[in-house]
């Protein structure tokens, strides 16, 4: 079976009085806990019936017992995701518009949808280089950040892009709605980030950390926030936010990264206002200066609107 592993036992006379989780851990191989939740599960029958795991076994007794098969984590499955679309088609890369709550690539803990799994659906073939599960992936944008990406078809792309990113000749402007007036009104963050100390899934300006420079500029001051367009130099994991947070500047809506809660709950926002706007670089294939973009979605827009209109 593919999605499970239907076993069929009977209990041994060495096994007769043992408690059914622990004959299930010695007849199986499976440890104490995964035999208990099994049982809790409602996966397992003795003689026809439910059990418990503090029942007990006897000689004899058949013991069935299905064994959902746990799916690699990073195995790209291909399903079309509704809201990522296709801004530019080639034999070199795909460029797609990513919606929020979309990953990348598949990674552990994420069961959610993915691009790769997405393009994999469409039909699209993808560069090999790379690990099997971020095939043709040369930058990443967060779960929780919408916005222009390429990825890469051709090994040629995957090279030449990999290393236009590494040396950082890649446009990649991005628009950020803060908290508050950044001073000056436009600059540049130069501050290392590295894993935050405190919490896994974090990232903090620390001492020893990658290097990390953001460059912004203010678009538009308001009451409450501003509307920052951001260059980055580099590509570090939040790096946007983690910057803009460590100016006391937090991206609206972030509330990973201390922004106000109740303004982001005014606006209507589930995520942070983090948008990646335009992508420019030389193409893999023609060598021609290419650039393409992408429109704040829905959420963003409307919340920059409420912004705009409070006085």
């Amino acid at each position: 079976m593919t999605q499970a592993d239907y076993r069929t036992l009977h209990v041994p006379e060495g096994l007769a009085g043992e408690r059914v989780d622990a004959a299930m851990a010695k007849m199986l191989g499976l440890s104490r806990t995964r035999a208990a939740e099994l049982i809790a599960q409602g996966l397992v029958v003795l003689d026809g019936d439910p059990v418990a795991k503090s029942d007990r076994v006897l000689p004899g007794a058949l013991l069935e017992v299905t064994m959902p098969v746990v799916a690699d984590p990073l195995e790209v499955t291909p399903e079309i995701v509704e809201g990522i679309s296709i801004i530019h088609d080639d034999d070199d890369i795909v460029v797609i518009d990513k919606p929020v709550g979309v990953a990348v690539h598949p990674s552990p803990g994420w069961q959610g949808p993915t691009v790769v799994g997405h393009l994999a659906g469409a039909g699209y073939r993808i560069s090999t280089s790379g690990a099997s599960e971020r095939q043709g992936i040369v930058q990443r944008l967060d779960v929780g950040t919408s916005g222009v990406m390429v990825i890469c078809k051709s090994e040629r792309a995957y090279s030449r892009l990999k290393n236009a990113f590494r040396e950082r000749t890649v446009d990649k402007t991005y628009q950020a709605l803060v908290q508050g007036h950044p001073d000056p009104l436009e600059g540049t963050v130069d501050a290392p980030i590295a894993r935050h100390p405190g919490a896994d899934y974090k990232f903090a300006v620390l001492d020893g950390g990658r290097p990390s420079v953001t460059h912004y500029k203010t678009l538009e001051a308001h009451r409450y926030a501003s509307l920052l367009e951001v260059h980055l130099e580099t590509g570090r994991t939040h790096q946007i936010r983690v910057h803009m947070s460590a100016l006391k500047h937090p991206c609206v809506g972030d509330l990973t990264y201390g922004a106000d809660p109740t303004l982001a709950a005014r606006l209507g926002l589930q995520r942070q206002w983090l948008h990646a706007v335009r992508l420019g670089f030389e193409h893999p294939g023609s060598g021609e200066q290419v650039s393409f973009e992408s429109a704040p979605p829905q959420d963003l827009a409307r919340a920059l609107e409420i912004i705009r209109d409070a006085h």
